[in-house]
This record gives C-alpha cells, structure tokens and sequence, in this order.
C-alpha cells in the first residue's frame, strides 16, 4: 500500500508529452458532409485551393435509386478535371496545377423519382507529420515518439474504420427499408387480389343457386 503514492504520482508526467503530442497532431483542411440530393437535382460546393497542393475526393451513395450519381470536378478556369457517371462510389486526387475555387458537383438529373443520400469527403492537403522536424531527423525516434506516432497511426485507421463502417451500415438499412416496403406493398396487394377473386367467387357460386328453373317460372305466372 505504502508504495502506491509514488506510482499514481510518477504517471501524470509521463502521459503529458504524450497527450500534447497527439493534441498538436493536425488534419489537413477539407471537409466531410453527408446531404440529400432530389430527383432531377443538381448540388455544387465550392472549396479554395492553392496552386500545387494536393486534393482528394471520395464519395458514396447511401441511399435511393440504384446508388449511383454523376460527379464532377472543375478547376478555376472551368476546365473538367474529373467527370464520372451513375458511380455508386469512387475515389480522386489530383494536384491542383492553378490556384482559385475548385467546384466539385454531384448530380442526380437524370433521375425523375429516385431521391438520393451522397456522402463525401474532401481533404485538401497532405496531413503534416506528428513531429515538427520528422522529415529532416537524423537521429532515431525516442520511445515516448515511437510511442505517439503509433498510436496516432492507430487512431487514424480507427477513424477510417469507422466511417467506412458507417456508410456500410446506413446503406444496408436504406437497402432493408426499401426491401421492407416493397414486401409490404407486395403483402397488401396480394391480401386485395385475394379479397376481390374471393367475394367474386362467393357471388358467382350465389347466382347458380338463385338462378330459377323454367318451370318455376310459369307456375308463378
């Protein structure tokens, strides 16, 4: 028991370098956004992106229709420098050669009914190092450095992982709703089609039994 204190009391200065190291870890500028896009629409964004820096788009259907969208990319000057149609998913990167606002559009217009959940994920840049001068050491990392840089490593699968996850989950459940309704409708129809030939059967057999004899007929005249 006596040895205790001296344990829980050595530990807060250990994991403080590793926690601003990790703290002082940072992302490239981009942006992540899941939106809905209607039939027969059109969604452009925008992002400001300086010459030669490095960009990459991902993006994937969630919901609706076939999954699949066209998406677009354009430089400043207005020229294409991606343009794919009905993709259910994919990935691009490109260098960005000129300086100004790329507009990146997804497209739905040649759909009439299907409404449609886009996720994407834009990063602009590539990430920086954990540590300041890792690229021009010379020396090799300390252990508290190996340390922060695996586990920085660890939590960027993690959130990868996750998201990719996500996307799988919320596209099963859009796909289990659309088979649900479509089994209910289907259940409904059948239950209507069976009442109609049911009480058309029932009225059909009524009229054979109703239906008099010629003899019965005079004897009433």
């Amino acid at each position: 028991m006596g040895n205790a204190g001296p344990r829980l009391a050595s530990a807060p200065p250990l994991l403080l370098p590793l926690l601003l190291l990790l703290l002082r870890a940072e992302r490239p500028q981009g942006t992540e956004l899941t939106f809905e896009l209607p039939d027969s629409a059109k969604q452009c964004f925008h992002e400001d992106v300086p010459r030669g820096v490095r960009l990459s788009l991902d993006y994937q259907v969630i919901s609706g229709g076939h999954y699949d969208v066209d998406c677009s990319v354009e430089d400043p000057l207005g020229n294409t420098v991606y343009r794919e149609t009905r993709k259910q998913y994919d990935s691009f990167t490109y260098q960005a050669d000129v300086q100004g606002v790329y507009q990146f559009c997804f497209s739905n217009e040649f759909s009439t009914f299907s409404h449609k959940t886009v996720y994407f994920d834009l990063q602009v840049g590539d990430e920086p190092p954990i540590l300041p001068d890792m690229e021009n050491r010379v020396t090799a990392l300390t252990q508290m450095e190996a340390a922060c840089v695996t586990i920085h490593e660890a939590l960027r699968t993690a959130v990868e992982s996750q998201t990719h996850y996500r996307l799988r989950e919320a596209q099963d459940r859009s796909r289990a709703e659309d088979l649900h309704s479509r089994v209910s409708y289907w259940s409904l129809g059948e239950t209507i089609a069976l009442f109609v030939v049911g009480v058309s059967q029932t009225l059909l057999l009524k009229s054979f039994f109703a239906e008099k004899s010629p003899i019965n007929r005079v004897a009433h005249s």
